[in-house]
């Protein structure tokens, strides 16, 4: 019998029943419907969970305990223990611990880069787009009633002609009235001077007003940015804050596809990426007493899908192969159109990109790079992450050649879709050593380990192959684990009725495997591109803040690295943080980089006839 519609008066068409859960340490209650995960609802109501698969049920990093209340049917009778939020529904009202992991405060966010040459210490080359001029105007008199806008324009430095006849938004003549009688007349003008093109007056400003720059490195992780005084080319702050879109999964693949489910999704992934630059802003500001309405201009680099969801581009296409981006070139778009709260003219440069995944966090490391791979010879810029994009430069007298390829390593190596993985917060594992058969753990800031971050996952298994935990196809040995839903998994730290056990389990070393092996084979087959080996790369240059702590040794034992001399790595730090910097301060950087995305040769590995075979042969750990 054919089923029909169902009927208003119905049961069944009756909306789930809601119940309230409250986080303890938060001090926080969400409302969650019967049909949703309490995973989803946190998110929902912005309560931080880690979920690094984006709820899927793959990572089992979203553990929670129930102290209060009923569940669905799988958690029935477990309140005591630690339960998946993405597979848990309320069946009444909750009282809910989060473990550990979701609460730990970072303390190593560092978004300084830190080259040999031409370092983030280094004094930026200023040629701003923005200049600020003080202008006094003689008071309104009905003998001369001209509008206020004449009056500015009259009250130009006649050195600066040019600017004053350049025109006036609406918004910022808006804003001139109240500003002029509030202060007496006197008022900061800001005009922008684009090469090429006529000034252009920005808008107006209280006087004396601090005309500052934010650099935004928006990661997929974390977002970095630095408050430059574009006035001298000075910073004055820097910022890094976790980038609020994890809460959508740790990868890109998990966030694109949200945002393909309608357009209010894509839309909460660019509200996250719009407030996550407002959160900086407004703290960095604040740290020198200064007002978000000072930053006159911004510029921000991220990789392709980063930029795409801030900028509210479509990203379907950018979900399946080839991989296609809207738009490689820089873009320019106002801040007002974004929504952000700076200066209401203040406008949003787009860093450019190469092509694929490859966007422009990795031509700002480029950018920023410029002193080391100028030097003869070979020279590999890796950013490792979440999207690992790799650059190999040939310098010689009649130039440089770059081929640039992107690997889609995953989260794993910065502790995402690990069962106990979290961020390099108080609590996370760095370092592991196995002395005599035993575990001897560095933990970040002492005490008790609560997770793995993505050194502690590296220098985990680097040991774990060492010492014949793991052998070399990746199979956990049975006599060093425990079975843990059915997978074998090796015990770092026992649970406790306050802390879920820190364990890493075969899942994690498949997922640590896969992310080597494409970094390993990017590396690989870019050299062949370039028609040399490995060997023969000169310089092995490592960006990112997550590459600056990874220990070389245990990425050379585990094959992500090549087995060159350990003089020949030379890790930077955020890189990107430093190119970014570098466009917002001086025009002629932020053409350089223009120049430098259209260099690059993009290469997509996938395509080749051998991606594959060498694919396969760095799954191992084999020596």
């Amino acid at each position: 019998m054919p089923i029909g519609p169902l009927r208003d008066d119905d049961p069944a068409a009756a909306p789930p029943r809601r119940h309230r859960l409250r986080f303890a340490a938060l001090a926080r209650e969400v409302d969650a419907r019967e049909d949703e995960s309490v995973l989803a609802a946190a998110r929902r109501a912005g309560v931080r969970i880690v979920g690094a698969c984006g709820g899927r049920g793959h990572c089992g990093s979203c553990v929670v305990r129930v102290l209060d209340g009923r569940v669905h049917r799988d958690g029935e009778g477990a309140h005591r223990q630690w339960l998946r939020a993405c597979r848990v529904q309320p069946r009444s009202d909750l009282l809910l611990e989060l473990a550990p992991r979701s609460l730990a405060p970072i303390v190593r966010a560092e978004v300084q880069a830190d080259l040999r040459r031409g370092g983030d210490d280094a004094v930026l080359p200023l040629q701003p787009l923005v200049s600020a001029h003080e202008l006094q105007l003689p008071p309104a008199s009905l003998a001369e009633p001209c509008s206020d806008l004449e009056r500015v324009r009259r009250a130009w430095p006649p050195t600066h002609a040019a600017s004053a006849a350049g025109a006036a938004s609406a918004a910022a003549v808006a804003a001139l009235p109240a500003l002029l009688r509030r202060h007496g007349g006197h008022v900061q003008a800001r005009c922008a001077h684009a090469a090429g093109a006529p000034p252009r007056l920005l808008g107006f400003a209280r006087p004396g007003a601090p005309l500052l720059g934010l650099a935004v490195d928006l990661g997929t992780t974390n977002a970095a940015a630095f408050l430059v005084d574009l006035a001298s080319g000075r910073r004055l702050a820097s910022l890094g804050l976790e980038n609020p879109q994890v809460a959508w999964g740790a990868d890109l693949v998990s966030r694109i596809d949200h945002a393909m489910q309608s357009p209010a999704a894509a839309g909460a992934l660019r509200d996250a990426a719009r407030a996550v630059i407002d959160a900086l802003a407004q703290e960095l500001t604040r740290a020198v007493d200064a007002q978000p309405q000072d930053i006159a201009d911004l510029v921000v680099c991220g990789n392709t899908a980063m930029q795409h969801l801030l900028a509210g581009w479509p990203v379907a296409q950018l979900g399946r192969a080839p991989f296609v981006a809207a738009s490689t070139e820089a873009a320019d778009i106002g801040a007002a159109e974004l929504g952000l709260q700076v200066a209401p003219a203040a406008g949003v440069h787009l860093a450019p990109g190469v092509g694929g995944f490859i966007g422009g966090d990795h031509v700002a490391a480029l950018l920023a790079t410029e002193p080391l791979w100028q030097q003869a010879g070979s020279t590999l810029l890796m950013d490792i992450g979440t999207n690992t994009e790799i650059s190999l430069l040939r310098h010689a007298g009649g130039g440089t050649r770059i081929w640039s390829a992107s690997c889609p390593s995953g989260p794993a190596l910065e502790g995402g879709h690990i069962a106990s993985g979290m961020r390099a917060a108080a609590g996370a594992i760095e370092h592991v050593r196995i002395a005599h058969g035993r575990l001897q753990l560095q933990v970040i800031g002492g005490g008790r380990p609560v997770g793995l971050c993505g050194s502690g996952v590296l220098d985990a298994l680097a040991a774990f192959v060492h010492a014949g935990w793991i052998d070399a196809r990746g199979r956990v040995a049975a006599a060093h684990a425990d079975l843990h839903e059915g997978v074998r998994a090796i015990t770092l730290a026992a649970q406790t009725p306050r802390v879920p056990a820190v364990r890493f389990t075969q899942h994690d070393v498949r997922a640590v495997q896969l992310a080597k092996s494409a970094i390993r084979t990017g590396v690989r087959l870019l050299a062949a591109e370039a028609g040399i080996d490995e060997a023969g790369i000169d310089r092995f240059v490592i960006a990112g803040a997550f590459g600056a702590h990874i220990g070389i040794e245990a990425c050379v034992a585990i094959g992500l690295l090549p087995a060159l001399p350990r003089e020949r790595f030379v890790q930077v730090g955020n890189a990107a943080g430093l190119g970014v910097q570098q466009m917002l301060a001086s025009l002629p950087r932020r053409a350089r980089a223009a120049e430098l995305a259209r260099r690059c040769r993009y290469v997509e590995l996938s395509a080749r006839a051998d991606f594959q075979k060498t694919f396969l042969h760095h799954i191992g750990f084999a020596a």
